[in-house]
């Protein structure tokens, strides 16, 4: 076989080495088994005993030997000074690949001793530069216990193979940032889930606790109200007293809501009316009141705020509208089809009705009105025959209910029993 056939299968073996590396590489995600076969690699295909794979420590300021092949024990770890004083140290610090045919020629190098323990004559040392670093990520170098004089082939093949293996440490270093970002996220995570256990721990504690106190004030003006004679005491006490008890059923709701800044309006205004008809303890064949309303997911200011509305309006109509002692009242809550993004609110009763400027505070007037605007509603008032307020409300297209028309129970509304 001619020498050139040999160098020509010499170089066909090479890059296919290359090749297989680098797909190994590619897929191995540990970084010291893939510095553990390049030098093994490298090794073979030249045709030497020995290969290793330095790290540069800017800390140190030194060259680590990270991985190697055919070494005894001990050298791997062992440090050389990054600096023209080692081979491996001459070409980190020039960025050129650095030949030495025979270190007992080089009186500049002051060798490490397992240089000496296995006889190295002969090395070649190749930057590993990885792309985007400042810094080179360290040196590959073959070693020979023989005189070998080595020629640019060599050298062509040790720089591609350092380019190979540099992009496998980058790619390493890559992943080890994925999965340490990924790690910080599981720990920010575990740590939100924590903080959202307290928070809603505290949350329901807090509810209960201020839900406990409305009851507490509520039960307070009950009893002054008992103690009271003077009729307009009364009638401000009352005020007082419905509107806590209004805020207090707002708290049972939250209560089940897991503290969320909306709650389901249409399920809150049925509750309130029970309530309010308990509190009137009307009897049977008076005046009843009736409640129908569609699932609607209002935020917890503007819910608050139609809840007074309604108490404000159905206790005007229990005190006000049936002299005779008879009547009805009826609230409804729905959207309408050529309203869209808008929800009514109606409180009908058929008493009647009562005469009164648009700014009147009468039965309530100013105080409905200003809580309706407070929401960016509007209220409209007809009191010709009996009473009705039109009150609509802006809402988004999520808080809106699947159908447009769903009446409490089996499609009739829910009509309160009164209390006996």
């Amino acid at each position: 076989m001619s020498d050139d056939s040999a160098k020509v299968r010499k170089l066909l073996r090479q890059q296919t080495a290359i090749a297989r590396f680098g797909s190994f590489a590619l897929r191995e995600g540990d970084l010291q088994k893939v510095l553990t076969e390049a030098a093994r690699v490298c090794a073979e295909s030249l045709g030497v005993p020995y290969a290793k794979v330095c790290r540069y420590r800017a800390a140190e300021n030194d060259l680590r030997i990270e991985a190697g092949h055919g070494w005894k024990a001990g050298v791997i770890g062992t440090v050389v000074c990054a600096d023209p004083t080692s081979p491996q140290g001459r070409a980190f610090v020039t960025g050129e690949p650095s030949i030495c045919n025979d270190v007992r020629k080089e009186h500049d190098f002051e060798l490490p001793r397992f240089y000496a323990a296995h006889g190295i004559v002969s090395t070649v040392d190749v930057v590993i530069h990885v792309k985007d670093d400042a810094r080179p990520y360290g040196v590959l170098e073959i070693d020979n216990d023989q005189q070998h004089d080595y020629d640019r082939h060599d050298i062509d093949f040790l720089t591609g193979f350092a380019n190979v293996l540099a992009e496998a440490v980058a790619t390493s270093a890559r992943t080890a940032t994925l999965q340490n970002t990924i790690e910080q996220m599981k720990v920010l995570v575990r740590d939100k889930d924590r903080l959202l256990d307290q928070k809603s721990v505290l949350a329901e504690e807090l509810q209960h606790r201020v839900r406990n106190n409305l009851q507490l004030v509520y039960g307070m003006l009950n009893k002054q109200l008992g103690d009271t004679t003077d009729k307009a005491g009364q009638r401000g006490i009352k005020a007082i007293a419905r509107r806590v008890s209004t805020l207090a059923q707002v708290y049972d709701h939250l209560l089940g809501a897991e503290m969320t800044r909306t709650i389901d309006f249409g399920s809150y205004i049925k509750s309130l009316c029970l309530h309010l008809a308990e509190i009137q303890g009307a009897p049977e064949d008076t005046v009843t009141l009736t409640c129908h309303s569609e699932p609607f997911m209002l935020d917890l200011d503007a819910a608050t705020a139609l809840g007074i509305v309604v108490a404000e309006v159905v206790t005007n109509s229990y005190d006000h509208a049936f002299p005779g002692g008879k009547g009805s009242i009826i609230v409804s809550v729905q959207s309408l089809v050529a309203d869209v993004g808008l929800m009514t609110m109606t409180l009908r009763d058929d008493g009647e009705g009562f005469k009164a400027q648009a700014e009147s505070k009468r039965h309530g007037l100013g105080l409905v009105r200003r809580l309706v605007e407070q929401v960016g509603g509007t209220a409209n008032l007809a009191s010709e025959s009996g009473t009705v307020w039109t009150i609509k409300i802006p809402v988004s297209p999520s808080a809106l209910p699947d159908a447009i028309v769903t009446m409490v129970g089996a499609g009739r509304p829910e009509t309160l029993p009164a209390a006996s």
